[in-house]
C-alpha cells in the first residue's frame, strides 16, 4: 500500500512539472559582444562603458506584471574575426541571450552576422557602420549611420572646405571598415569634382603595421590636396605623425574610429587640425537622453564621453524599450519591435530605423584641437 502511494505521489509531483512548463528566466539577458583585447580594444571599452552607465540608470524591465532584471553579459571577441564568430555562438548557446549589443568593428560584426541570424537572436550594433553588417539579415539592426554616408560627408568637406581637387586614400586593407569607407570617400570625391583622376593612388597597408615609411614616400611624391585615411585609431595616428615627421603637411581626414584616447595618446602633436566624422558631439545635446547620458557620464568618470560611448548607451535604451512595447522574451517578437523603432529619443539624436535595419542620423565633424576633440560642424542626411 505504501509503494502505491509513493507511486501516486511520484506521478502527482511530474504532472505539477509538466502543467508548470519550463522555469521563467529570472533575468533578461544582454549580451554585449565587443572587443576587450587586441587592436580594437580601446574603442570596444568606449561602448561597453556606454551600455554599463545604462544598465545603472535602467537596471530592470518590465513584461506584463513583472520586473525583470537586466544582466550583462560581456563577451570579449578578441579584436579577430574567428574569435568573433566563437564569442557570439557562446552568447546564443550557452548565455541564451535574448539579444546582442555590438561590435565596435564591422568585420567582428559581419563575423556574428549568420550566428545570431540562425538563432534567430536580435542584434543591435552601436557603431558598426559597413553595409554588409545588416545587409540580407533580418536579425541585425543598428543605432550608427553607414558609411556610404559618412564617406559623402567627408568627401564634401574635402572638396567644399577644404578645397580639394586632388586626394590619395591610405586604406587599413585587412579591415572591411577601412575598405568601404575609403571607396564611398573615393567614388564620391570623384563625382562631385567631375573628375575620374581626383584620387591620386590608394596605397594600403595592414592591421597592426607600425612602419609607413613605404606609403608616405609615395604620398609625398603625389603632393595631394588632402589625405584620407581610414583605419583604426593606432595605425592613423602613426600615419599622420610619421607623415609629419617625413614633412608632409597636407591636410589629414579621417573616420568615426579617430575618436578615441589611444588616438591623441600615439599622434600627440602631430595629429593637431586632423579632421574627421562621428556621430555625436557632447556640445550640441540634441534630445533629453543626451542630457540624461551626459549628466551620468560627467559624474561618473569626471569627463567627456567619446561618441561611440553615446552609441552604448543608445543600443541598450532600444532594446529594453523593444522589449516593453513586445511585452514578451520571445526573441522574435523582441526583434519585431527593434523593427518598429521610430523616433526613438537616443543620447546621439533621434533614432528611426529603416528597412534594412540601420539608423537614419546625422553626421558630427570635429577636429583635434589643443589636444582634445573639439566639434565642428553637424551634416544631416
Amino acid at each position: 500500500m505504501k509503494r502505491i502511494t509513493r507511486i501516486a505521489l511520484a506521478v502527482a509531483v511530474v504532472s505539477l512539472l509538466f502543467a508548470c512548463g519550463p522555469a521563467a528566466p529570472k533575468t533578461v539577458k544582454f549580451g554585449v559582444f565587443e572587443p576587450l583585447t587586441g587592436a580594437n580594444a580601446g574603442g570596444g571599452a568606449l561602448e561597453v562603458e556606454g551600455v554599463k552607465l545604462a544598465n545603472e540608470l535602467y537596471p530592470t524591465v518590465k513584461v506584463g506584471d513583472k520586473e525583470y532584471k537586466i544582466e550583462l553579459v560581456i563577451s570579449d571577441n578578441k579584436s579577430d574575426k574567428v574569435e568573433a564568430a566563437n564569442a557570439a555562438q557562446r552568447l546564443v548557446d550557452k548565455d541564451k541571450i535574448h539579444v546582442m549589443l555590438g561590435s565596435w568593428g564591422s568585420s567582428l560584426s559581419m563575423a556574428a552576422g549568420p550566428i545570431v541570424k540562425q538563432a534567430k537572436t536580435p542584434a543591435i550594433g552601436l557603431s558598426c557602420t559597413n553595409p554588409l553588417v545588416t545587409k540580407g539579415n533580418e536579425y541585425y539592426f543598428r543605432v550608427c549611420f553607414l558609411d556610404p554616408f559618412q564617406g559623402t560627408v567627408m568627401a564634401n568637406y574635402a572638396f567644399k572646405e577644404a578645397k580639394a581637387k586632388k586626394a590619395v586614400v591610405i586604406r587599413e586593407v585587412s579591415n572591411d571598415y577601412s575598405v568601404g569607407l575609403a571607396k564611398f570617400f573615393s567614388d564620391s570625391f570623384k563625382q562631385l569634382t567631375g573628375d575620374q583622376g581626383a584620387i591620386l593612388a590608394e596605397l594600403n597597408y595592414n592591421t597592426g603595421d607600425t612602419d609607413f615609411a613605404a606609403q608616405l614616400t609615395e604620398i609625398k611624391k603625389f603632393k595631394p590636396d588632402v589625405i584620407f585615411a581610414p583605419g583604426n585609431f593606432t595605425e592613423s595616428a602613426l600615419i599622420v605623425k610619421q607623415a609629419r615627421e617625413l614633412g608632409i603637411k597636407t591636410p589629414f581626414l579621417g573616420g568615426d574610429t579617430w575618436e578615441t584616447p589611444e588616438f591623441l595618446d600615439v599622434g600627440k602633436q602631430a595629429v593637431e587640425g586632423v579632421v574627421f566624422s562621428t556621430f555625436f558631439a557632447t556640445e550640441v545635446p540634441l534630445t533629453e537622453n543626451s542630457k540624461v547620458f551626459l549628466d551620468a557620464y560627467r559624474k561618473k568618470y569626471n569627463k567627456e564621453p567619446a561618441a561611440v560611448t553615446a552609441l552604448g548607451f543608445d543600443g541598450y535604451l532600444v532594446a529594453k524599450a523593444a522589449i516593453e512595447k513586445a511585452q514578451s522574451l520571445d526573441r522574435t517578437k523582441i526583434r519585431d519591435a527593434i523593427a518598429q523603432t521610430k523616433g526613438f529619443p537616443g543620447a546621439t539624436g533621434t533614432i528611426t530605423l529603416d528597412a534594412e535595419g540601420d539608423a537614419v542620423k546625422s553626421a558630427v565633424i570635429k577636429t583635434v584641437k589643443g589636444g582634445q576633440f573639439s566639434y565642428l560642424t553637424t551634416v544631416n542626411p
